[in-house]
């Protein structure tokens, strides 16, 4: 699936510090813990939880969050839709992986063992 050239570059360009909150709220408001959202943060980026906060603190875009990002090998495995695009379609690398975080944290908050997010 292309998105657009538009698409792309929103997501390049949003601050991860912005997104986070929300994506602790959500799991939070599904009896999942922080402690879990960052386990499956470093599952795909190998950020620990001192290294995210730096991240956060940092106010860096996800275009930047990725690029230091030590992508897990078995990321590709993470397939499915979200925000009605199917990830293993999406072409943009960014967008990809920005979406595969996504699908990880809405797995979390639906209650998905985590030996089953954690592929």
């Amino acid at each position: 699936m292309n998105t657009s050239a538009t698409h792309n570059e929103r997501i390049a360009k949003m601050s991860f510090a912005s997104v986070y909150p929300m994506y602790l709220a959500k799991v939070e408001k599904k009896g999942r813990t922080k402690e879990e959202l960052h386990q499956v943060i470093e599952w795909l980026t190998g950020f620990d939880s001192k290294k995210l906060q730096d991240l956060i603190l940092q106010n860096i875009t996800f275009e930047t969050f990725f690029q230091q990002a030590s992508l897990n090998p078995n990321a590709h495995r993470i397939t499915g839709v979200i925000c009605g695009y199917r990830i293993e379609e999406i072409e943009n690398p960014l967008t990809r992986q920005a979406r595969y975080l996504d699908k990880l944290v809405d797995e979390l908050a639906k209650g998905r063992k985590m030996e089953k997010i954690l592929r």
